[in-house]
């Protein structure tokens, strides 16, 4: 069969270009990425602080507060943190994965037969769970920077913890993407309100001794868990932002190698289609001089 030479040198040609879009993408990624990776560690230091302002507060096991207490489960909200685009291997996919996990989880724990599941998308690519599983998309949050400040989250953590507070919703959970390094993320799930005091515990932290608290302890635990439970949110953005750079330049920087050996694959077969063309040309001339002789 006769190889199409022009179709094949086409073909390179495509690939090389292709290859210079996954590059630069890599690249992009890869600073988008540095910068990601320093905001999550930050975050880190802050959430790890929040736990042990908490942890010091003596009066937290007598205190009364609405984010402590344990409710019948009837209605759920889920925040879903995915990216908004793709082009980032498995990344999303393993979301989604760990989101269905959680849902059958939540109904397979409740009793009650008509519970209610909503959820609260960070990111496009979160919406089609909720499609797709037939639950009420309440809010689609997608227009948060690359790397999002303090302050753009905030709208998230204060519309779950408004509906937990208000009675919409007795329990609230995040599933998100967290960032182990640039190779490895791990899909996560944790139950965000109510707040479990096992959780708020930091091992040798020392509780505060006897104290005269102005305001009142009540009036400060109300005040510091909301800030905790942002610090969370937030956290937890931030951590599926670097993961989701990180993903994406691994995901580009297949490509980019993939599209390098589809080159040189390419690039044997239109030699040896040029080298057979050559031969073949050869072969028909000696035919020729041999018919004049």
């Amino acid at each position: 069969m006769a190889i199409n030479i022009k179709a094949i040198k086409s073909r390179i040609k495509s690939v090389k270009n292709t290859k210079k879009i996954t590059r630069a993408m890599e690249m992009v990624s890869a600073v988008k990425m540095r910068k990601a990776v320093e905001a999550t560690l930050h975050a880190r230091d802050f959430a790890v602080q929040a736990k042990e302002l908490l942890q010091r507060l003596s009066g937290l096991e007598e205190a009364e507060s609405i984010f402590l207490e344990k409710r019948d489960v009837s209605n759920v909200l889920m925040i879903v943190v995915s990216s908004n685009r793709g082009l980032c291997g498995s990344f999303n996919s393993n979301v989604i994965k760990k989101a269905n996990s959680l849902l059958s989880e939540i109904k397979t724990k409740s009793n009650n037969k008509n519970l209610k599941v909503d959820v609260l998308s960070v990111g496009k690519k979160a919406s089609s769970f909720a499609k797709k599983n037939g639950l009420d998309l309440i809010a689609v949050y997608d227009e948060l920077k690359e790397n999002p400040s303090y302050a753009d989250v905030l709208p998230v953590a204060t519309q779950a913890i408004t509906a937990f507070k208000d009675g919409t919703y007795d329990e609230v959970h995040l599933v998100y993407m967290n960032y182990i390094s640039s190779m490895v993320q791990e899909s996560v799930s944790q139950q965000v309100l109510p707040l479990d005091r096992s959780e708020i515990e930091v091992d040798n932290v020392e509780p505060i001794g006897a104290s005269l608290f102005e305001p009142s302890i009540e009036d400060i635990v109300a005040d510091v868990i909301p800030r905790l439970i942002e610090a969370q949110i937030y956290q937890a953005v931030l951590e599926n932002s670097a993961g989701e750079h990180s993903a994406r330049m691994v995901a580009m920087k297949s490509a980019s190698d993939n599209a390098t050996d589809m080159i040189k694959e390419l690039t044997l077969v239109f030699n040896k289609g040029r080298q057979a063309a050559i031969t073949q040309e050869i072969a028909e001339i000696a035919s020729g001089a041999a018919a004049l002789e």
